[in-house]
């Protein structure tokens, strides 16, 4: 479907490719029980009301036209997209006289767009840590439209990982990340998002903490049509983690960052892209 959705988007265009989303949406609305459940448990906690079926039906198209949208945000189709940058210029302000600046994202919006803007607009240098095996084949799928963007990733989980970081962030760049899941056996802490408690990863804030970067938030938000903005927050200039008080401290930079993860999923709920338990367990 994924090959076929790509083939489509390049050789159709944007409007012939999401006509197929919506058979798309309803497959995963009638069959796809877990992100069903997902999904109503999660517009219940970001509305506080009851959700309907309809609303989860949208919250899975608004995912899916995300995806469809990836193959025009890494080629030189993107121009078809409406994409608004916000708060820009901080993240520049940031990098001027400094060595680089860690950017935090999450699965809310299209992370993507961030690779796009540095990439394929040439606004910011921009570098990736993730693991390649983590949704691989959509990775993969995609990587193949254009081999610069491939060329951004810095392999999460390699032994000399904080070497590549760091020497990138010496040149300049912004390292970005997903700091929202935990993904295998990573040492976490027990935060509130969205008036629940959830295990959310250190490992970000510790880096930035032994790295003394600059930290600033970064939200890629669909909002229907061809239109994304993107919002780039200050965060922290520099993460401070007191060695006698470490968990504590750690604690409090983790949950500041879950704070504004509530505050985007409340805003713009149909754009949280966590379609499975998040609450009581992590893929």
């Amino acid at each position: 479907m994924l090959h076929l959705i790509r083939w489509i988007a390049l050789r159709l265009g944007r409007f012939p490719a999401r006509l197929i989303l919506y058979p798309i949406t309803l497959y995963f609305l009638l069959f796809a029980p877990v992100a069903r459940s997902a999904s109503y448990d999660f517009l219940r906690r970001a509305t506080g009301r009851r959700a309907h079926w309809w609303q989860v039906a949208r919250h899975i198209h608004h995912f899916s036209a995300t995806i469809l949208d990836r193959v025009f945000l890494l080629t030189d189709k993107h121009s078809e997209l409406d994409i608004r940058t916000h708060n820009l210029e901080a993240l520049r302000q940031q990098l001027e006289g400094t060595a680089g600046c860690l950017l935090l994202g999450s699965h809310i919006g299209s992370f993507e767009a961030l690779r796009a803007l540095g990439v394929c607009r040439h606004r910011i240098p921009v570098k990736i840590l993730m693991q390649k095996e983590h949704n691989a084949m959509i990775t993969r799928i995609l990587h193949s439209l254009n081999p610069d963007i491939d060329n951004t990733v810095i392999q999460a989980g390699k032994v000399d990982v904080m070497l590549q970081v760091q020497e990138f962030l010496q040149r300049g760049y912004v390292i970005g990340m997903l700091a929202d899941r935990v993904i295998g056996r990573r040492k976490t802490t027990r935060c509130e998002v969205l008036g629940s408690e959830v295990d959310l990863p250190t490992g970000p804030l510790i880096a930035a903490a032994v790295l003394k970067v600059p930290v600033m938030l970064f939200f890629c938000i669909y909002q229907g049509g061809n239109r994304y903005d993107i919002f780039f927050e200050d965060f922290a200039d520099r993460i401070t983690v007191e060695r006698s008080q470490r968990d504590h401290d750690l604690h409090i930079w983790v949950q500041k960052y879950a704070d504004r993860l509530t505050y985007r999923a409340r805003q713009h709920p149909y754009n949280w892209f966590n379609f499975y338990d998040y609450w009581n367990q992590h893929s």
